[in-house]
């Protein structure tokens, strides 16, 4: 049988595989022409190919830098105007709990006023409570609590007045935990003891303690106590009452046996004495 090829396909060459000489011939060839290349242009050619990679992690770490540099600027920057402006400074300083002490008393005592710098109060709230009652007798605890932005409030405890001393013609005041205030005044406040004859500070510094032990109606209901000591008694005390009445008692004992007062008194038919050193009992002053 015949076929007949079309023109297309008569016109094209035929393509014969290489025999494996002829491979053989073309790899030697190659390499030939590769050993005739100069090493430095091979080395070339290769930096050549790797530069396009090595100018875009140059970039990068550029870049990374150059953002790093740019943040720390803008943060000291930041922290600079922040130090200078009002917010990095106290703008009020709240005080809570006072009684006979004024603000400005307070702040003193704490070591905060308006103005302040928040980095003295910030991170140092338990140093400033500790710094108050040293400074201030009359102090007995202090709370500082700083609020955001630059707000303080500082809430205090005061200690009672336990009543008054008299000393060259002047009352001064003394408190629960036995201090005398240096500042005198010309006339006590009502509802509180005047302390008379004591001439221990110690002895009158336990009298007070023993003062601060009683319930309030029974501090208000005392005007004045004296040291009395005798013989078989040192510690005996003095009181003269509101209600007309004296007591005497014994120190170590005054805070305990005085809580009987206001059942005996209520009984007394006439105005006297009631004794607590031993025992307790009343009788009605002799006419």
């Amino acid at each position: 049988m015949k076929f007949r090829l079309n023109r297309k396909q008569s016109q094209q060459p035929k393509t014969r595989e290489m025999t494996p000489w002829e491979a053989y011939q073309s790899r030697a060839a190659q390499r030939q022409k590769q050993a005739k290349t100069p090493k430095w242009f091979r080395r070339a050619k290769r930096i050549g190919d790797k530069l396009p990679r090595l100018r875009h992690q140059r970039n990068q770490k550029l870049a990374r830098r150059l953002t790093l540099l740019l943040g720390i600027f803008l943060v000291v920057m930041g922290l600079m105007v922040y130090l200078v402006s009002p917010l990095s400074h106290v703008q009020t300083v709240r005080i809570q709990g006072a009684r006979a002490l004024s603000s400005r008393q307070i702040q003193r005592a704490v070591g905060i006023t308006p103005g302040d710098s928040i980095f003295n109060v910030w991170g140092h709230e338990r140093a400033l409570q500790q710094r108050a009652p040293k400074r201030n007798s009359r102090i007995k605890r202090a709370t500082v609590r700083f609020h955001q932005p630059n707000r303080v409030t500082v809430t205090v405890t005061e200690y009672v007045t336990a009543g008054y001393v008299m000393r060259q013609g002047q009352y001064y005041e003394v408190l629960e935990n036995g201090v005398v205030s240096q500042q005198s005044v010309t006339q006590p406040k009502s509802g509180t003891p005047v302390y008379g004859n004591f001439k221990s500070a110690k002895t009158l510094h336990r009298m007070i303690l023993q003062y601060a032990k009683l319930s309030a109606p029974i501090k208000h209901s005392i005007s004045e106590i004296q040291a009395s000591p005798t013989k078989t008694d040192p510690q005996r005390i003095h009181l003269f009452m509101n209600d007309g009445n004296e007591v005497y008692a014994s120190l170590t004992t005054f805070a305990r046996k005085m809580a009987y007062y206001p059942s005996i008194a209520s009984k007394m038919k006439q105005k006297g004495v009631v004794n607590l050193e031993v025992g307790a009992y009343s009788y009605a002053f002799k006419k």
